[in-house]
């Protein structure tokens, strides 16, 4: 029997901002004696943790799976460039990417021990931030596409495509890691949204003095360039902007996409 609890890990994590496995082994390498663990992960440099939790994470990594039926997006963030670049960080944001298409989204869960260890080697605030899975329908095509930097994932898309080739879907994938497309559909975007933009809109071509009578065809004329800039069907195809996304679909639809890009 250990001469410690589960309470007295709980007690010396919280007093020293170390990581569960961290105290537990600070109390077994010092005979459940709180004062000599808290000791110990000083000198081992694992205490103060916790006080990175409230530190801003606004680097980090995305990683992309795709296994049979099911495709995923995890990303780790962290404080610094420096940091998102470790090797265990990157091994680290694969795997869990692996897990999640693989399992499904609570499957990060699994690896909570490893970001916990991760946190304290590398000394910075790493979370998981966005996860995304799809657990694609039979006769879909699955696009993806993932943007590297200096050795990691900053820009991730996954696509499904329903009646077209895996080519497209690749495609459309490449086209959202530029494009940044909001929606998929106009009627996807909020209410209040458009409403805003219309009133602004009708506000500034009234200062620029526009007749009255042409002001509906003005406002309708800019409303549709703002949802060009945000609905994916709607934009302009990257490689050929004489085209829209739904021209090139042709028969095919797009089912969904997401987008997760680091610090975004």
């Amino acid at each position: 029997m250990p001469a410690f609890t589960a309470k007295d890990v709980q007690a010396l994590r919280q007093a020293t901002g170390a990581g569960m496995m961290d105290a537990k082994r600070a109390l077994e390498e010092n005979g459940g004696d709180t004062e000599a663990a808290t000791r110990w992960l000083r000198e081992q440099g694992l205490a103060g943790a916790a006080k990175r939790s409230d530190r801003e994470a606004s680097q980090g990594a995305v990683a992309l799976a795709a296994e049979d039926g099911g495709a995923a997006i995890v990303e780790l963030r962290c404080e610094t460039d420096f940091v998102a670049k470790a090797d265990d960080f990157v091994s680290l944001v694969d795997e869990l990417a692996a897990l999640v298409a693989a399992k499904g989204e609570e499957a990060v869960a699994e690896r909570s021990d490893a970001i916990d260890d991760l946190r304290t080697t590398l000394k910075e605030n790493i979370s998981v931030g966005q996860v995304v899975r799809f657990a694609l329908e039979p006769g879909s095509e699955l696009g993806t596409y993932l943007h590297t930097q200096a050795g990691r994932g900053v820009n991730a898309v996954l696509v499904e495509l329903r009646g077209g080739s895996a080519e497209l879907a690749h495609d459309i994938a490449v086209h959202v890691a530029f494009a940044r497309p909001g929606y998929l559909r106009r009627e996807e975007v909020p209410e209040d949204e458009a409403a805003a933009e219309r009133s602004t809109v009708e506000a500034i071509a009234r200062n620029e003095g526009k007749p009255e009578a042409a002001l509906a065809k003005i406002i309708e004329g800019r409303m549709n360039g703002w949802f060009k800039e945000r609905v994916l069907l709607e934009q302009p195809y990257a490689r050929d902007e004489k085209r829209t996304i739904a021209d090139l679909l042709g028969g095919a639809e797009v089912v969904r996409f997401a987008q997760v890009v680091v610090g975004g």
